[in-house]
């Protein structure tokens, strides 16, 4: 009676001590180190000569966030800038709301994290194992040609992390080449927003470049879905999606490759 006492004890104590996966995206068992991956946001928000404001695209940063930290995944939010990243005011009316944007309005906590982000100056790639930079249309105007921004996606891609852009943020791609010094996006398929999206928002006129023009131009294989409706494409390590519908996507590609890193 003893000897069967003390082997359910043991047993017992092995059962809370490890934690099994209930899927293949759950990321964390007590063994494991947690996953940590780097969000990169816009200081930019000016929306050119318009004299309107721009920033990030609030669904495109809140979906793939709650996407991976409900995964158990760590998340630190960097921008060129630091401190509070601007938002799209666009992004915040009633018309683009979604649960996750509701859910981002509510959480305080997250909030208050949103309110310091990190200089990305100051961001050592081999703190994270993944990068993700959220749309909207400052991009265009600042993580473009940020050096700091290039020279990390840089470091991320040739070190075997994953990058992945959402709508606008492939315009982060423009300058970043890769170990060859040729374009990174050069061969590759990729997605992102297209022109005749931008035609709709009638912005064509008013942004710096086309973002499906300038990865056609870097030699990207350019693919698309229709205007408006989720799409991404993945090669290798690079994720792209092509507008807001597209954020979950590209999250859920993500943790497939994070889940893949174990």
């Amino acid at each position: 009676m003893k000897y069967t006492f003390l082997l359910s004890a043991v047993a017992f104590i092995l059962s809370c001590s490890t934690t099994k996966k209930e899927d293949k995206n759950e990321l964390i068992t007590n063994d494991e180190k947690i996953m940590k991956v780097l969000f990169v946001l816009t200081s930019h928000d000016k929306l050119g000569n318009t004299g309107e404001k721009t920033g990030f695209w609030v669904e495109e940063f809140a979906t793939p966030y709650y996407a991976l930290k409900d995964k158990g995944v760590e998340i630190h939010l960097a921008s060129p800038k630091g401190g509070q990243p601007p938002i799209d005011p666009k992004s915040e009316l009633p018309d683009f709301s979604t649960p996750s944007t509701d859910r981002f309005n509510k959480d305080n906590e997250l909030q208050q994290k949103l309110s310091n982000t990190m200089v990305l100056s100051k961001v050592n790639h081999e703190t994270y194992d993944a990068i993700f930079y959220p749309g909207g249309h400052g991009p265009l105007w600042d993580l473009a040609t940020d050096e700091f921004s290039i020279a990390l996606i840089e470091s991320f891609y040739t070190n075997d992390k994953p990058v992945a852009l959402v709508c606008h943020a492939p315009a982060a791609l423009q300058n970043v080449k890769d170990k060859n010094g040729n374009a990174l996006v050069k061969g590759k398929k990729v997605t992102g927003f297209t022109n005749t999206e931008e035609e709709a928002v009638q912005l064509t006129n008013v942004v710096p470049f086309l973002v499906e023009d300038m990865l056609k131009d870097n030699g990207g294989q350019f693919e698309r879905g229709e205007d408006w409706s989720a799409f991404a494409v993945e090669d290798g390590l690079l994720i792209t999606g092509q507008n807001p519908q597209s954020s979950e996507l590209v999250a859920n590609k993500l943790l497939g490759q994070l889940t893949l890193k174990e």
